[in-house]
């Protein structure tokens, strides 16, 4: 019945989400292949995907944590659960596991909302759960609990005591025992019991359920065949139950996903009057840690990439996970009219936000790009907003932030050496040379890279063997011909440095007279920074690199970034430049 309730509630989750692939991880530390083999059958019987950790007997608890904190922060894994002898349930244990995560409900903060009662908002142990299934009326009659400790016991005598149970514990040397298993109704065993504890001391009648982590069979013989004590084990509906509580995990999770209002919570702002400087008002407000403002909007821990206490890096996953999610509305906010000090577009966006999101409550975001620093060190200064409508801390903002325009830096001028040092080498090597630089013999072996074979179909050259290419396509092949009066790729710097507005390279005796003018562009005019502004996948962003016209070859054809073979490099370098960066407003 549990299992076909699961079942049909999983089925109807899947219809309203065909995507939904739900995960179970469980942790298993023992060889006991019965239990594997349960979860598994029930798992399938249900419709839920199962894996099974299985670590090695005698695992320490650190190795077990270690694993624990893996899943945690696994997308694909939404329940995690934990089948371990008993010494090693301890609460470093059990706390590791996520409590969104934990299918079993021992954790301190699913355990202590069952406590307080919030039943609906937590999951109750599988045990626990089977326990009182089993128990159906049992208002008014006394419970014993024998063994049952930690976790487990208290959520037990929590849930046995709401239903108007008396409930009485002990452990199994207690020296009442004898007396407490005369007088009561029900007796469950927590532990395995001690063979030196004879069935003759249960009440005649009384129920009797054993809870003991290794049983899976549903009757157990405690030695006397007279007892008429009704004996029941947990075993099999206790897995049964792990698996409600994963489908509900799932429900949960599931809700948690959808289009909500944030539970943020806005920093309170304290005008002053006159009104300080921006710096002032910055530094007067305490920012609240990124972690923290990730978890208010709903974003997850594995979607997010911590850059000190202020800053953090959202990853694209977050993309995945919100596809079907309705789009929202976007506002541009725009400026005409250029001046040497801003038009303020900044800090409209700005106090826009904070007058969307901590007072009127609705969700939003304000877009920026970061400032670059020849601005910044100018006669402009930062472009974080001002007064009481701008970005904390000012100076994390304004200044290096997460190295983004630096990544674009490199890149940018990663393009223009590989553009300079093929012209030096087209100019003083023969074909062969050049062959032999570009397809090396590596371990005996020649072979042309993914990225070479694309040049020759784009020379229609139909070869994939190195060795088959006549001495005409060879040629083709390694030599650009780029004119060097047609280069259009300059070098940036992010510094306002007028003295490399003209220069000439090459002065060098290594580089052989080779000597041409060129210049220094400010770092975000370059045009991987367009790129970024509007690529929307690391995939599109490497196709986007690609097609970078940087000169023309001596027949007047564009010579592309995917012509010098460096877009594979140009990409790596901005992996973690096209993250958006996470901050947030003095509100």
């Amino acid at each position: 019945r549990v299992t076909e309730k699961a079942k049909n509630s999983l089925a109807s989750l899947k219809r309203e989400n065909p995507r939904l692939e739900p995960t179970l991880a469980i942790i298993q530390a023992h060889n006991d292949h019965l239990i594997q083999e349960a979860n598994k059958n029930f798992a399938k019987e249900v419709g839920l995907r199962v894996i099974h950790i299985c670590l090695p007997e005698g695992s320490t608890k650190d190795e077990i944590v270690s694993e624990i904190l893996r899943l945690n922060e696994d997308p694909n894994v939404q329940g995690l659960a934990l089948d371990l002898p008993e010494s090693l349930y301890s609460s470093k244990v059990l706390n590791a596991v996520k409590p969104e995560k934990d299918v079993d409900g021992l954790s301190s903060v699913n355990l202590g909302c069952l406590v307080h009662g919030d039943v609906n908002d937590c999951p109750v142990p599988p045990i626990v759960r089977a326990v009182m299934e089993l128990l159906e009326d049992i208002g008014g009659r006394t419970v014993l609990l024998v063994g049952a400790r930690g976790a487990q016991g208290a959520a037990l005598q929590s849930l046995l005591q709401r239903e108007g149970a008396a409930v009485l514990s002990c452990h199994w040397r207690a020296p009442q025992l004898q007396s407490e298993l005369r007088h009561a109704d029900v007796v469950v065993f927590g532990s395995r019991k001690p063979d030196d504890i004879p069935v003759s001391w249960i009440k005649p009648g009384a129920t009797v359920i054993s809870c003991a982590h290794d049983l899976l069979s549903e009757k157990h013989n405690y030695g006397q065949q007279n007892n008429p004590a009704a004996e029941k084990a947990v075993g099999s509906l206790a897995v049964a139950m792990r698996m409600q509580n994963m489908v509900k995990n799932m429900e949960r999770w599931i809700q948690s996903q959808q289009c909500r209002k944030w539970d943020l919570h806005c920093l309170k702002l304290q005008p002053l009057s006159p009104v300080p400087s921006d710096i002032e008002i910055s530094r007067a407000q305490s920012p609240k840690a990124a972690d923290v403002l990730a978890k208010e909007i709903g974003l997850l821990t594995d979607e997010i990439e911590i850059y000190g206490q202020t800053k953090a890096k959202v990853r694209l996953s977050l993309l995945e996970r919100l596809k079907d999610q309705p789009d929202g509305k976007y506002v541009l906010v725009a400026g005409i009219t250029p001046t040497p000090l801003g038009e303020g577009k900044s800090t409209v966006t700005v106090g826009l936000v904070q007058a969307l999101t901590a007072h009127l409550n609705i969700n939003s975001f304000a877009c920026l790009r970061q400032p670059s620093q020849g601005p910044t060190f100018g006669v402009k200064g930062g472009a974080a907003g001002g007064g009481y409508a701008q970005v904390i801390p000012m100076e994390e903002f304004n200044l290096h932030l997460t190295g983004d325009i630096h990544a674009i830096t490199a890149a940018n001028n990663l393009l223009a050496a590989a553009i300079d040092a093929r012209i030096l080498h087209e100019n003083t090597q023969s074909d062969k040379s050049l062959y032999n630089r570009l397809v090396p013999v590596v371990n005996g072996m020649r072979g042309f890279s993914a990225i070479q074979l694309a040049r020759l179909r784009r020379l229609g050259i139909n070869k994939t063997d190195p060795e088959t290419l006549t001495e005409e396509e060879i040629s083709k092949f390694v030599r650009l011909d780029i004119d060097p009066s047609t280069v259009t790729w300059q070098r940036v710097v992010d510094t306002n440095d007028r003295f490399l507005r003209k220069i000439t390279v090459g002065q060098a005796n290594t580089e052989k007279g080779f000597v041409r003018q060129a210049q220094f562009d400010i770092a975000v005019a370059s045009e991987i920074m367009a790129i970024l502004a509007l690529t929307t996948s690391l995939q599109d962003m490497k196709e986007r690199l690609g097609k970078m016209v940087v000169a023309n070859d001596k027949k007047g054809e564009p010579v592309t970034a995917e012509d010098l073979g460096v877009t594979g490099a140009l990409a790596v370098l901005m992996k973690d430049a096209i993250k958006p960066t996470l901050m947030q407003t003095l509100e």
